[in-house]
């Protein structure tokens, strides 16, 4: 696997690379002086399932910020830098974890040593990022237009130029939002450098086509073996994005752990509101931290059947239902009783 050929490199408390498992990172989309609702957030995100978390730095009240954030939270902080050299020195002064950076628009060579001596004085690691937005006028002239060429060596230069800093605690992020593109660079990228690969699909959108991009895109690449630590960017709340990463992970084998919840696409014969009562179970399920598959069934005549392969299931018919469990049925319900009985089950799981 390529990713286990990749250095280790430490964010706080939390281990990146080579055999270490994938990390689930997200972003605050909270204005980061806003130390309350930056921090009630990241409480959510912790919660969710978030490894590491990144947060805007766009002004100096912001870097500032930090040192109170970090007081309470628990787990590691990254900060994302754009122009300001300054702000990334404020930034790694007051606490920050790691820091996000193109050394591309940080300025003149001098700044960018500026950076790297005080991550080197806080033994911080620094994620360079390029996207496919940002490269470089004579790259594009060069390829005649964005390419995944393009972006690998964009940010290959920005690797050599830290490395002639004498620094290597290095993560490297290339992203685009054209899926097709970013796997590409990816698979350009990783038999080319021994730094961990942050991946995920930039730009990708809201809930629904963020979720489906980003699962192609991450179900690929991961498959290859390429990634450290993931992120799912989507438009919307970022627990949302926690959510999606799990899943995305579970579904490939590559992390264990949690509810699975597989329910039907309904048809003629549902007679309960399936939909809502699926929506109902995925929600509840994440707060258990048993390794179970869950189904829910719209159906009582083939529920118990379809449900066989998973641990608890519930199938509903008019106006009752059923908790199954490893394909037997356990008890009839009423219906309104269905999730309380299902939770009950799984407040009390034996195998």
């Amino acid at each position: 696997m390529l990713r286990e050929q990749t250095k280790v490199i430490t964010i706080g408390d939390c281990h990146i690379g080579g055999t270490y498992p994938i990390a689930i990172q997200s972003m605050c989309n909270t204005k980061t002086e806003d130390v309350k609702g930056t921090v009630a957030q990241i409480l959510k995100l912790e919660e969710a399932g978030c490894d590491i978390v990144r947060v805007a730095v766009p002004t100096m009240e912001a870097a500032e910020a930090i040192k109170d954030i970090k007081k309470q939270i628990h787990i590691p902080l990254v900060g994302d830098i754009h122009f300001d050299y300054r702000l990334a020195i404020e930034a790694m002064k007051n606490g920050v974890d790691k820091i996000r950076i193109n050394p591309g628009n940080i300025g003149a060579s001098e700044r960018v040593k500026a950076v790297v001596d005080q991550a080197k004085a806080c033994h911080i690691p620094i994620r360079v990022g390029v996207n496919s937005g940002s490269l470089e006028k004579h790259i594009i002239e060069k390829y005649g237009h964005v390419t995944a060429e393009g972006i690998v060596e964009s940010a290959l230069d920005k690797v050599h130029m830290i490395e002639a800093l004498d620094y290597d605690q290095m993560v490297i992020s290339i992203k685009s939002s054209d899926v097709l593109m970013c796997i590409k660079a990816h698979e350009l990228i990783a038999p080319l450098t021994e730094y961990p690969l942050h991946v995920g699909i930039t730009e990708s959108g809201t809930l629904i086509s963020g979720n489906i991009k980003s699962s192609v895109g991450l179900g690929i690449m991961l498959h290859e073996g390429i990634g450290n630590t993931i992120r799912v960017s989507l438009t919307g709340d970022p627990v949302e994005e926690i959510k999606s990463a799990k899943l995305i992970l579970k579904t490939l084998g590559l992390r264990t752990g949690g509810i699975e919840v597989v329910s039907c696409p309904t048809c003629g014969r549902t007679q309960i509101d399936l939909i809502g009562l699926a929506n109902q179970v995925e929600n509840m399920v994440q707060g258990y931290d048993l390794n179970l598959k869950v189904a829910v069934m719209g159906c009582v005549v083939n529920g118990p059947g379809e449900a066989k392969e998973a641990d608890l299931g519930i199938a509903g018919g008019k106006g009752e239902g059923l908790l199954i469990k490893k394909g037997e049925i356990i008890k009839k319900v009423p219906e309104s009783e269905l999730l309380g009985t299902l939770k009950d089950a799984l407040d009390n799981w034996s195998e």
